[in-house]
């Protein structure tokens, strides 16, 4: 069996690659990847020292797309992952489209040709911003938690404290980011039923491991620790300056045995979050307590302006993923935090490589 998999030397890209290749030595590996992200550089050679097939291109690129080989399945984990993306002025709308939506439509295209299958890494941040930041919220351990006494249907029915549901709205607004990854998620489910070839997509939470070019915008749970083992400066930004905003965390190794059975097994359901889920998550304080007592005291800066976009509590509920497919993440918030505490004292450097 032949994969390509796009944005191969991101984070997840390249986490999934090398589990993929401990689990089925025998798989055949293609991976594309443009080297946008800072950092991403670093994992070429090792990724061809393990035999994977690494060609550096973009998909937003439709020859490029269009020169590669026939392929069994694309696992599509090139994005530009900010819900900034658009608006920072790092990168403009068209730009974040592009990456996003454009890339996306040239692999349909490619999956299309070779009757191939197609696994979308989506996201979290589909779901619709205005019921999840007037989210009736309290204060439980240093941390929001949905106030169930005060949750209401339709709200109360696509929502608990175990996570949002797969039905919760998508609809707009949900940051051009959200949007981006909302359309490619429809056009890939218009393209399986127009064209007959398979297609998943797993809506994943905040993706978090050692080596993952964490920033202030995106991996957050990887620039909190490194910067906090570096002295870095840090904040709570927005809602009441007290770090109480909550984010679930998955180690995108954890979803390579869904990824197998999504590519041997036929779909149940097209459409999964896939997440640490309620026992991963914990808020920006919570986080703080945990380095003050693995790395020792630092102070933390307080910024009320809110951030667009921004919302209070954010954890999705894995449940179909459970029972329809048997999987759920192996590897622990504890144990994701202390990997990236090990990697921040491996590597001191890391925040200047890839900011």
């Amino acid at each position: 069996m032949r994969l390509l998999i796009t944005g191969l030397c991101g984070f997840a890209g390249s986490t999934i690659a090398r589990e993929l290749r401990a689990h089925q030595p025998g798989l055949e590996i293609i991976g594309l990847d443009n080297l946008i992200r800072r950092g991403s550089e670093t994992n070429v050679e090792p990724l061809r020292s393990l035999g994977i097939d690494v060609r550096i291109g973009d998909i937003r690129d439709r020859a490029t797309v269009e020169a590669l080989p026939a392929i069994d399945w694309i696992i599509d984990c090139a994005a530009n992952p900010s819900v900034l993306a658009g608006i920072d002025g790092q990168t403009s709308s068209q730009d974040l489209l592009d990456h996003n939506l454009s890339g996306t439509i040239h692999l349909l295209e490619h999956c299309r040709r070779h009757d191939a299958g197609f696994i979308l890494l989506s996201t979290s941040r589909v779901y619709s911003i205005e019921p999840l930041a007037s989210l009736p919220v309290k204060v439980i351990d240093h941390a929001y938690m949905p106030d169930e006494a005060r949750l209401t249907p339709p709200l109360s029915d696509v929502l608990s404290t175990n996570g949002l549901r797969e039905n919760f709205s998508a609809t707009p607004p949900i940051s051009l980011y959200g949007a981006s990854k909302k359309c490619s998620e429809i056009l890939a489910l218009e393209y399986s039923s127009t064209f007959g070839f398979p297609v998943r997509i797993n809506r994943c939470g905040v993706l978090a491991g050692a080596g993952q070019f964490g920033k202030a915008d995106q991996g957050i749970f990887s620039y909190w620790i490194h910067s906090w083992a570096q002295r870095k400066p840090l904040k709570y930004i927005g809602f009441d300056g007290c770090g109480h905003q909550v984010r679930d965390c998955l180690h995108p190794r954890d979803l390579v045995p869904l990824l197998l059975q999504q590519i041997n097994a036929s779909p149940s359901a097209q459409i999964l979050n896939v997440s640490g889920g309620r026992d991963s998550a914990m808020s920006l304080r919570q986080l703080s307590d945990w380095c003050t007592e693995r790395f020792g005291p630092h102070h933390i800066e307080t910024d009320l302006t809110p951030r667009p976009f921004d919302i209070p509590w954010l954890v999705l509920d894995s449940q179909t993923a459970r029972t329809d497919w048997g999987w759920t993440p192996s590897t622990t918030r504890h144990a994701i935090l202390e990997e990236i505490a090990h990697h921040a004292e491996s590597h001191p450097d890391w925040l200047q490589l890839v900011t």
